[in-house]
């Protein structure tokens, strides 16, 4: 009885497992083909074109910073040295051409002054002796050797005093003002420039060396953008190229630029060149060494194009429509170039480069061929 149970329990197994029915595999394959009516046709609105060639520019990204040439760069300090009386500047400070921007005081300062003033005195005396002593020659009254030493003192004396004068023009004394009256202890220091400060050294009562810089003044009237390219990208950039600059906290605001020099080394580190840019207008809020990024044109050659609204995006791919017929249109994908102006390049083989592709209403026979898989 047992042996009749199990021989029925292993057929009952058997029967089941051949039951089984294997499923059949199916293939889901995309329609890429969409075919319009007559009327569809109509009211569609679809256009046909060519691809067509274009001088399409494309766009290199580039950063860098502000910087100021070394023209536009003072750092001020005083020749002969001596202690900081006053100043009022700060960093930030604007200050113009000709105003005062710090007094000096010392000693040698009177000392020059007097040693001019008594040369000068000196001089006069013997310009007269000069003159006598040139005359007394001529008449045989006194020797060539009387006349030679007063027109040797003489020349000295005026050597003397031409460089005293200089040496008082570099701590700012005009000679030809000076006086027993108006020596004075103090000189006083004027920009040279129109501008800002940018670094004050020294503070009152501080003794400077003439090596030693006390202020740091820039003029941004010519600050330029200091772009880094690199090696690979030089090549595309030229003289008079226009440039698009802005700054990580304002990129809206937009700065137009020009570039004057391109480097002819390259870094040896990141092998990068640079290149400099001239503002069109000055900007205050632009400072040196601010970062900056910048957008460059750079013209590519001849590109086969379509129109934007010839392009569609589905599934992550891009995708054309190329009339098969009047009425018939295959998505065929493509790749793309850069876009300018309304119009992109596009990357398709050589078999399709006569064709008739859809211009306007890509998107139209787009949402048909959706509708049409999800029927």
């Amino acid at each position: 009885m047992k042996n009749i149970i199990l021989l029925f329990g292993m057929l009952f197994l058997l029967t089941n497992c051949n039951s089984k029915k294997e499923e059949p595999v199916t293939e889901t394959t995309v329609d890429t083909l969409v075919t319009l009516t007559a009327a569809q046709l109509n009211n569609s609105k679809i256009e046909i074109g060519t691809l067509e060639k274009r001088s399409i520019s494309s766009t290199l990204q580039v950063n860098g910073q502000i910087d100021v040439p070394p023209q536009n760069m003072v750092s001020v300090s005083m020749p002969l040295g001596g202690y900081l009386k006053s100043t009022k500047l700060l960093p930030g400070m604007h200050i113009s051409k000709g105003e005062v921007i710090a007094t000096m005081e010392d000693q040698q300062y009177i000392q020059l002054q007097q040693d001019y003033l008594t040369t000068k005195s000196k001089l006069f005396f013997a310009e007269k002796e000069y003159e006598r002593q040139k005359e007394l020659n001529q008449s045989q009254a006194s020797s060539d050797k009387v006349y030679q030493l007063a027109e040797s003192e003489y020349k000295t004396l005026r050597i003397t005093l031409s460089g005293l004068g200089e040496k008082l023009k570099l701590i700012n004394i005009n000679p030809n003002a000076l006086s027993e009256k108006n020596i004075s202890k103090s000189v006083n220091i004027y920009s040279p420039i129109n501008g800002f400060v940018s670094k004050v050294d020294v503070n009152i009562g501080k003794y400077v060396n003439p090596a030693d810089v006390l202020f740091e003044l820039i003029n941004p009237s010519d600050i330029h953008l200091n772009l880094k390219v690199f090696e690979k990208d030089v090549t595309k950039l030229t003289i008079g190229q226009k440039v698009i600059a802005f700054t990580n906290n304002q990129p809206e605001n937009k700065h137009e630029c020009e570039i004057i020099l391109i480097s002819k080394d390259l870094s040896a580190d990141e092998h990068t060149a640079e290149v400099h840019c001239h503002f069109e207008s000055y900007d205050k809020t632009l400072l040196p060494g601010m970062y900056m990024n910048a957008t460059i044109e750079v013209k590519s050659n001849d590109a086969l194009t379509l129109p934007e609204d010839a392009v569609v995006n589905f599934e992550g791919n891009t995708y054309v429509f190329v009339a098969d017929e009047k009425n018939k249109f295959q998505m065929t994908e493509v790749k793309i170039g850069t876009a300018e102006n309304g119009f992109v390049e596009i990357i398709v083989d050589e078999t399709l480069k006569k064709s008739q592709f859809v211009t306007k209403g890509a998107y139209t026979l787009l949402m048909k061929l959706k509708n049409k898989e999800d029927e």
